[in-house]
């Protein structure tokens, strides 16, 4: 199981988006999501499931959020194992950041893609053979 680029939890939850606020985002991000080669984590699944229905603004119902978790399934899906959270654990200290932003770059690496796209890393920033690209930055 392999993919180029990795998607995070927030391109599905603003593709999903009922908020006009989310617009220009939603579009972007539908249109990063229909390329091939995007793949994912169980965490992204698990993120969107629970961001679904806390994040009220999105409206969401319970059924669209589980037509969506099936479609999502549709992507490559790496599993959360042990091995992945030790290479987060590792990436988290090396650079300071989050362990669930680390264990999504510990996910694209394992998936062997090069570009995470993401709002929540520094746009550029090289972690080990995956570059951040954030979608949203001129939206």
């Amino acid at each position: 199981m392999t993919a180029r680029c990795f998607a995070d939890t927030n391109l599905f939850l603003y593709a999903a988006s009922k908020d006009p606020a989310d617009a220009g985002r939603k579009a972007a991000a539908r249109e990063l999501l229909g390329k091939e080669d995007i793949g994912i984590s169980a965490q992204v699944l698990q993120e969107f499931a629970h961001n679904a229905s806390a994040k009220k603004r999105l409206g969401l119902e319970a059924a669209e959020t589980e037509t969506i978790l099936h479609a999502m399934l549709e992507y490559p899906v790496l599993p959360v194992t042990g091995k992945l959270v030790l290479e987060a654990h590792a990436l988290q200290q090396r650079y300071q950041i989050s362990y669930w932003d680390a264990a999504i770059i510990a996910a694209a690496h394992t998936l062997g893609c090069t570009i995470l796209y993401t709002e929540d890393l520094n746009a550029g920033q090289d972690y080990g053979g995956v570059i951040v690209q954030n979608p949203f930055a001129r939206v």
